[in-house]
């Protein structure tokens, strides 16, 4: 027997992405947000309420997102516990360094090993913020043949029933194979 629940965010896994943005005078910041997703082959949409993030967007009209990963977890939750409005430089307190972006007027977090360079397309009802993803970058530890290899790469999940952070398990099957023997 299943229970009604009512409206909740209980999409899983939900990525934890971290969003990377200089602000008016060149200092980089960085927010943690949960509620985002593929939108298109090369475009992103995170939900975002107002932020210092937010204002910064509105400045450059780019970011880098970053996967949030298990071994930066403290860091990935710290940033999105504390605005940047009111602790103007929390890469100190997280440890984390930054290269400018090539493509991009945003910071890349030298820490996090997978990071997508976005320009702003476009927002819709004043939260939805659309990215293009102008390219993506990884550390080399983190492929295998020139491949995101999740064996190396352990990216973390946020769990809104439990408010959790989780990495992903093992693998359990194969995307456009294992459909085919049901015929």
């Amino acid at each position: 027997m299943k229970k009604s629940l009512g409206v909740k965010t209980y999409i899983f896994p939900q990525p934890v992405l971290i969003i990377a943005t200089y602000d008016e005078n060149g200092q980089s910041n960085a927010m943690n947000a949960a509620w985002g997703g593929i939108a298109n082959d090369d475009e992103i949409m995170i939900c975002l309420s107002t932020h210092k993030t937010t204002a910064n967007l509105a400045i450059n009209q780019a970011c880098t997102i970053a996967m949030g990963d298990a071994n930066h977890v403290a860091a990935c939750d710290y940033v999105g516990i504390v605005s940047a409005n009111n602790t103007p430089d929390k890469f100190a307190k997280t440890g984390w360094t930054t290269t400018k972006s090539n493509l991009v007027n945003a910071p890349i977090i030298n820490e996090l090993p997978l990071t997508l360079e976005c320009t702003l397309i476009k927002i819709v009802d004043d939260e939805k913020y659309f990215f293009r993803i102008e390219n993506v970058i990884a550390d080399e530890n983190i492929l295998t043949d020139g491949k995101i290899d999740l064996n190396k790469f352990q990216p973390i999940t946020y769990d809104p029933a439990g408010h959790g952070y989780y990495t992903l398990g093992a693998k359990v099957g194969q995307a456009f194979a294992d459909g085919r023997k049901i015929k």
